[in-house]
C-alpha cells in the first residue's frame, strides 16, 4: 500500500495519492488533474475514487474533471447535496480498495459535511487518518465558514468538539494524521509549518486536543482572533457543490496573447482588472497605469482570492514571459476563470511600444532610517495582526493587506507614507491597489520588517498601536 502527499505550498495544500494493489484513491485532488491520472497510467492502475473531505472554500476541486476523465466515483460524507453525480457514503462505512479498506468518518464542525478517511491497510491495522479542514498539525478547523440563520459559529464549534473527541481522538496514537493544509492557509490560525504527524503527537501538543479540555473551553479557544475568511471562500463553495467549467476550457480562453494595441483595446473596453504578476522589485521600475501587482512567486492564489473579491472578475495578465499558462492554472485553481488574455512579449513589449508607464518609488531601510531621523514620517505596516503584535516600528499604523480596501480612507493623500510588510511581497501589492486608486505619495520599503530589523537603527516595540491610521 502506498501513500503520497502531493502539497502544493502557493495554496499549503495537501492532496494525497493511495494505490493498493492496482487500486487508486485522490483525496481532495487540485483542479489540475492530468498529473493524477499520469501518475496511475506510469503504475498500471486505475483511479476508483475521488474522496472529497469537504466542499473546499480555498480551492476548486479537480473532482468533476476526475470523475469524467476516468471513470472514478465521487464520494462525500454524510450530509453533502451536489448538483453532480457523487455518492454519498454512510458514517461508518468502509470502501474497499485493493487489499485495504477506508472507513469513512463523518466529523462535522469545521462545515457540516466534513468527513475523514481512515486507511485500513491489508492487516486490517488503522493506519493513517485523511482529515481534511477536521484536524490539522496544532490546529483545527475554523467553525465559522458554515454559518446559517439556525446554525452559529459556536454550534458548530460543539459538533467539532464532539466530532474530534468522539472520531478521532479515541484512534490509535501511531496513527498517521494527513491534513488537507498547513501553515499559511485561512482555514485555521495556528498551523504548523509540518505537514504530517502522529496522532499522539497531536494529542500531547495540538491545544484543540488536550484531555482535559471542557466543551465551553474549546469554543472559547477555536473561536477566539479569528479573522474574517476571504471573499471568495464561499465562490468557490458554490462551484465546488454545483459544478464549474472544464479547466482545459478555462485555460484554452486565458491563453490568448494580445499586443500591446490590442491589450489596451481590451483594458478600455472591458472594465477588466490588469492583473501584473512580476515581481515587486521589477514591477515597481515600471507598469501599466492602474494595475496591480501580485506576484507569482509567493501565495499568489490566496492573494487574488483576497484582493479581487469576486472570482467572475474578467482580468487582463501581465506576465514575465514563459509564465502564462502557470499563472492561468493557478488562478483557475481558486476559480478565477474569466481571464481574456496576456500581453503578448510582457511588460518590455508594452514599454516598446511607447504607452504610458507608471512607475512606484521604492526605497531601502536603511533610506528609511535616515528619513526618520531627518523627520516624523508616517509609517503603514501591512502585515497581519499577529506578526504586527510581535514587534512593529514603534509609531507605526497597522491596516492589513487583507482589508485594504476598507481601510482606503485611512491612507493620507495629502502626505507622503511609507509602506512595509516582513518581506516587500504584500507591500508591493498595496501600494499598486493605491497607486491604482490615486494615491501618488506612496513609498515602499524593499525588503519589509526583516530589512528593517537588520539596520539596527529604527526603534522597535511589540505595543500594539490602535489600527486607525493617525499623523504624528
Amino acid at each position: 500500500m502506498n501513500i503520497e502527499q502531493i502539497y502544493t505550498g502557493c495554496l499549503a495544500q495537501g492532496t494525497y495519492y493511495i494505490e493498493s494493489a492496482g487500486e487508486v484513491a485522490i483525496i481532495d485532488p487540485l483542479r489540475e488533474v492530468k498529473p493524477y491520472i499520469e501518475r496511475a497510467e506510469r503504475e498500471g492502475a486505475t483511479i476508483k475514487y475521488v474522496l472529497e473531505t469537504h466542499f473546499h472554500a480555498d480551492f476548486v476541486s479537480g473532482h468533476l474533471d476526475l470523475a469524467k476523465q476516468t471513470g472514478a466515483t465521487i464520494v462525500y460524507g454524510p450530509n453533502a447535496q451536489t448538483g453532480f453525480d457523487a455518492y454519498i457514503a454512510k458514517d461508518g462505512e468502509e470502501l474497499p480498495l485493493g487489499n485495504g479498506q477506508i472507513r469513512v468518518l463523518h466529523t462535522p464542525g469545521h462545515t457540516l459535511e466534513s468527513t475523514c478517511y481512515l486507511l485500513i491497510d491489508e492487516e486490517g491495522k488503522e493506519k493513517a487518518l485523511f482529515s481534511g479542514d477536521t484536524l490539522f498539525i496544532g490546529d483545527v478547523g475554523r467553525p465559522d465558514l458554515a454559518q446559517k440563520s439556525d446554525l452559529t459559529m459556536d454550534d458548530l464549534a460543539g459538533y467539532l468538539f464532539d466530532s474530534l473527541r468522539n472520531k478521532i481522538m479515541p484512534l490509535p496514537n501511531e496513527v498517521i494524521v494527513y491534513p488537507a493544509h498547513g501553515a499559511g492557509s485561512a482555514c485555521g490560525k495556528n498551523m504548523s509549518k509540518e505537514t504530517t504527524d502522529t496522532l499522539g503527537n497531536q494529542k500531547l501538543f495540538n491545544y484543540a486536543l488536550r484531555a482535559n479540555m471542557t466543551r465551553a473551553e474549546f469554543i472559547k479557544e477555536v473561536t477566539d482572533g479569528l479573522l474574517a475568511p476571504p471573499n471568495y471562500f464561499p465562490q468557490n463553495v458554490l462551484m465546488n457543490k454545483q459544478g464549474y467549467e472544464s479547466i482545459d476550457t478555462v485555460l484554452d480562453r486565458g491563453a490568448q496573447p494580445l499586443s500591446p494595441e490590442a491589450f489596451e483595446v481590451a483594458a478600455n473596453e472591458t472594465g477588466a482588472v490588469i492583473l501584473d504578476v512580476r515581481a515587486a522589485q521589477v514591477f515597481n521600475k515600471g507598469f501599466i497605469p492602474n494595475s496591480i501587482n501580485i506576484g507569482l512567486g509567493g501565495q499568489f492564489a490566496p492573494w487574488v482570492g483576497a484582493l479581487i473579491p469576486d472570482v467572475r472578475q474578467e482580468l487582463l495578465l501581465v506576465c514575465e514571459p514563459g509564465t502564462e499558462e502557470e499563472t492561468l492554472t493557478r488562478l483557475a485553481r481558486v476559480g478565477y476563470d474569466q481571464v481574456l488574455g496576456y500581453l503578448a512579449g510582457g511588460f518590455d513589449a508594452w514599454a516598446a511600444s511607447g504607452n504610458e508607464v507608471d512607475t512606484i518609488t521604492s526605497i531601502s531601510a536603511d533610506e528609511l532610517a535616515n528619513r526618520l531621523e531627518q523627520n516624523d514620517a508616517v509609517v503603514i505596516d501591512v502585515r497581519k495582526p499577529g506578526e504586527f503584535t510581535a514587534e512593529h516600528i514603534d509609531g507605526a499604523q497597522n491596516i492589513p493587506l487583507d482589508y485594504i480596501s476598507e481601510h482606503m480612507a485611512e491612507f493620507p493623500k495629502d502626505e507622503t507614507f511609507y509602506i512595509h510588510c516582513a518581506g516587500g511581497y504584500r507591500s508591493m501589492m498595496a501600494a499598486s491597489i493605491l497607486k491604482a486608486r490615486g494615491y501618488d505619495n506612496v513609498i515602499d520599503v524593499a525588503g519589509g520588517f526583516g530589512a528593517i530589523q537588520k539596520t539596527g537603527r529604527i526603534k522597535t516595540t511589540d505595543y500594539v498601536c490602535p489600527s486607525t491610521l493617525k499623523k504624528k
